[in-house]
């Protein structure tokens, strides 16, 4: 398969670190030929994005902040003149307040909760809106979800809330883009031990047992996640959109844990 997106580019958004699922999709799709383009915000993810981004070539850097509508123009500005086109785009934004991803639900706050909408939902519509622009012949959007979209996952909290709008966003994203040739997916995957995975309480736990009762008996990879992503951003996955792709082990098919863990 190598050479798979051999003359393909594309914008990876939210690499924090070499252990976000980020880099493993962007990781995976330069092995595979892509050129890629990165966007941060603010200069410390700057410093350490940096060197990742050289080890696959690229040297297109863009300070990014997805609830400044001034800044997510220029981003898209910048592509446009360098490039011309996009092929493809891996959103991999989400936040919120940290402190309230402990606790009750019914104590998120409208401040908190208006912010995680708009950044972990509303910035992949803004952004499929203008990559469409740079799409003439078609492409990719991706997104990043989580199984606490559709079901209860401790100390998840408003992020499942946002999960579930973005995951929504994703299908109508796929039925206005379609007939643009642009397919639109959300990759889900089990719980990473990322730094992102690292602010919801419990993670250990949550990623042990997992692992412990997954069909497959084992949690996702960055290379399988970014697998997964290849293959939707190729011409193999020309047919594919409007999908949640579970990157699990098979853990949301599981109604209770295996008959040896209960």
């Amino acid at each position: 398969m190598a050479g798979l997106m051999k003359g393909r580019r594309g914008l990876v958004m939210g690499v924090a670190n070499a252990h976000s699922i980020a880099w493993g999709i962007a990781k995976a799709l330069a092995d595979e030929g892509a050129e890629l383009a990165f966007s941060y915000q603010g200069e410390g993810f700057g410093k350490r994005l940096a060197p990742l981004a050289a080890s696959v070539g690229s040297d297109f850097m863009l300070d990014v902040d997805v609830t400044d509508e001034a800044s997510v123009e220029a981003c898209f500005a910048a592509l446009k003149e360098r490039w011309g086109r996009l092929d493809f785009v891996i959103h991999a934004v989400a936040y919120s307040d940290k402190t309230e991803l402990t606790g009750r639900f019914t104590n998120t706050t409208r401040a908190n909760f208006l912010n995680s909408l708009n950044i972990s939902c509303f910035s992949f519509i803004d952004v499929a809106r203008r990559a469409a622009e740079l799409m003439p012949e078609g492409g990719s959007l991706i997104t990043l979800t989580f199984q606490g979209s559709t079901r209860i996952a401790p100390n998840y909290n408003v992020m499942g809330v946002a999960k579930a709008a973005l995951e929504s966003a994703t299908r109508y994203l796929a039925n206005d883009l379609g007939p643009q040739g642009i397919r639109v997916n959300a990759i889900s995957p089990g719980p990473m031990k990322t730094l992102a995975g690292s602010a919801i309480g419990g993670a250990r736990a949550t990623f042990r047992h997992t692992e412990e009762n997954a069909p497959l008996r084992a949690n996702a990879t960055l290379e399988t996640i970014g697998g997964t992503a290849a293959w939707l951003c190729s011409d193999y996955g020309a047919a594919t959109t409007g999908e949640i792709i579970h990157v699990d082990g098979g853990f949301h098919i599981l109604g209770f844990p295996q008959a040896g863990n209960l």
